[in-house]
C-alpha cells in the first residue's frame, strides 16, 4: 500500500468528520499495477459527507465509485490521499473500533451470506464477534428492525427470497450498532418492486438510528430516492457534486451527468425521480 505521509489535518480531527459518522475523502488516488501496466482507478477524488447524511456515488461500470468504498474499508493495495471516518484517520490498517463503526452492505446478498449457515448462525456469529452477550434477544430485535419475524431465524439463504436475503444482510450489518453504512449497489440484484421495499427500509433505518450512508449505484432513480447529495464519477474522476433536488429538476451542469440522466432514467423514470 502506498499512503502519503499524513498532514497535520490528517493526524488530528478532520474537518467535516468531527461527529461520529462523518466521512472525508480528500485527494484520493487509487491505482492498480505499476509502470506500463499501471491503471488509474480513482484520481484526486474528494467528498465530505456530514454525519447523518445520505450521500451517493454514481457512474457507469468502471467509473471508480466502488473503488472508493473499497479504499475506505482497506481493500485496495495502493492509494494515496486522506481518508477519515468520524475522528479516525485511516491508514494502512483498520482498528477494531472501525469495524464496529463502519459496516458494508453488498450488491448480491446471496453471495455475501454463508450458504451453510442459518440466519440465526449468521447473526449469532456477528454479534459474538462484536462482544454482545444478550445474543438471542438481539437477533429477534434485529430481524424485527428489518421487517422479518422470528420464524426466519432458522432458515437458510436458499430458503429466502432475494429481498429477504438483503434484509438479513442489512440486519447483519446493523448488528455491531454502526454509525456508517457503506452500500454497494444494495438493490441492483432485486426486481423493481422489491427495490422500493429495501430503499424504504433503509430510509426508515437511517432516520431511526441516525446512520450515515455512502451509497454506490449506477441508477440515478435509486440514488434520488435515498440520498441528499450525489457525486457523479466518470473514468475515476468526480465531475460534479449536486443536491438531489437539483438532480430532480434536471439542473446538472456537466455533460456526462446530463447523459446519465437520459440513458439511466429515460422519460418515465426521470418523471418518477422528480415526483418521488
Amino acid at each position: 500500500m502506498s499512503v502519503d505521509a499524513p498532514s497535520a489535518r490528517a493526524r488530528g480531527r478532520v474537518s467535516g468528520a468531527a461527529r461520529p459518522g462523518g466521512i472525508v475523502v480528500h485527494e484520493l488516488d487509487v491505482w492498480f499495477g505499476e509502470g506500463r501496466d499501471r491503471v488509474e482507478a480513482v484520481r484526486a477524488a474528494s467528498i465530505d459527507v456530514a454525519a447523518g447524511e445520505s450521500f451517493g456515488l454514481v457512474g457507469e461500470s468502471g467509473s471508480g465509485k466502488s473503488t472508493i468504498l473499497r479504499a475506505l474499508v482497506g481493500l485496495v493495495p495502493t492509494w494515496r490521499g486522506t481518508l477519515a471516518i468520524g475522528e479516525e484517520s485511516l491508514g494502512r490498517r483498520r482498528s477494531r473500533a472501525f469495524h464496529h463503526t463502519v459496516q458494508m452492505v453488498f450488491q448480491d446478498p446471496y453471495a455475501s451470506l454463508h450458504p451453510r449457515h442459518s440466519v440465526d448462525q449468521l447473526l449469532h456469529e456477528t454479534l459474538r464477534l462484536h462482544g454482545f452477550r444478550d445474543v438471542d434477544a438481539r437477533i429477534v430485535r434485529l430481524l424485527a428492525d428489518v421487517g422479518l419475524d422470528a420464524r426466519f431465524r432458522f432458515r437458510y439463504p436458499h430458503q429466502l427470497s432475494g429481498g429477504q436475503r438483503q434484509r438479513v444482510a442489512i440486519a447483519r450489518a446493523l448488528a455491531s450498532e454502526p454509525d456508517v453504512l457503506l452500500l454497494d449497489e444494495p438493490t441492483s440484484a432485486l426486481d423493481v418492486s422489491v427495490q422500493a421495499e429495501i430503499l424504504n427500509l433503509l430510509t426508515d433505518l437511517r432516520a431511526a438510528r441516525g446512520l450515515t450512508f455512502l451509497m454506490v449505484s449506477h441508477d440515478l432513480a435509486v440514488v434520488g430516492h435515498l440520498c441528499e447529495r450525489v457525486a457523479v464519477m466518470e473514468r475515476g474522476v468526480i465531475v460534479e457534486v449536486l443536491d438531489v433536488a437539483a438532480l430532480r429538476a434536471r439542473e446538472a451542469r456537466h455533460p456526462y451527468t446530463q447523459r446519465l440522466l437520459v440513458s439511466s432514467l429515460g422519460h418515465d423514470r426521470a418523471q418518477s425521480l422528480r415526483t418521488s
